[in-house]
């Protein structure tokens, strides 16, 4: 796995595309602060259910001045189809070159029933206002969190 970034990191930039056809980027949330949630695939149980309760708590972030973007590496209609399927409400970002995902170290190798494979190791990251990293969620339980999120912004 690429070296995970660590709280007082300037966060690094990137581009992915998004579900709504158009793009995201570092930029376009200068200034605020952003959350972005990492997760393995779309429309899975676990995954659905944390897009779920980011959404469910997305004026309360906003209230924070806090954006918050979940990003895979499905492709724009995969994450198109779940958004619309599950009603989110936050943006998803598609990073299938995983450029994104390996700059923020959550893109590596994992084991499942013996079998090893690549893929994103659930963690969230919350940046501040000055890009920099403010704290960092690694391999998340989804139960709770969002909410423990919302508080870590509304800190900040």
């Amino acid at each position: 796995m690429v070296t995970p970034v660590a709280a007082g990191d300037k966060a690094p930039d990137f581009r992915v595309a998004s579900d709504d056809g158009g793009t995201l980027t570092r930029a376009d949330f200068a200034g605020r602060n952003l959350v972005i949630f990492f997760y393995p695939k779309a429309n899975t149980s676990g995954c659905t259910l944390e897009s779920k309760a980011f959404s469910a708590l997305a004026k309360a972030f906003a209230k924070a001045d806090t954006a918050v973007i979940g990003v895979s590496a499905d492709s724009p209609a995969a994450q198109a189809n779940f958004r619309k399927k599950q009603r989110l409400t936050v943006p998803l970002g598609c990073d299938e070159s995983h450029a994104m995902l390996k700059a923020y170290g959550v893109w590596g190798e994992k084991s499942l029933y013996g079998r090893k494979y690549m893929g994103i190791t659930r963690t969230t990251v919350l940046i501040g206002r000055d890009g920099r990293i403010a704290r960092i969620w690694p391999k998340v339980k989804v139960a709770g969190h969002a909410e423990e999120v919302l508080a870590a912004a509304q800190a900040l």
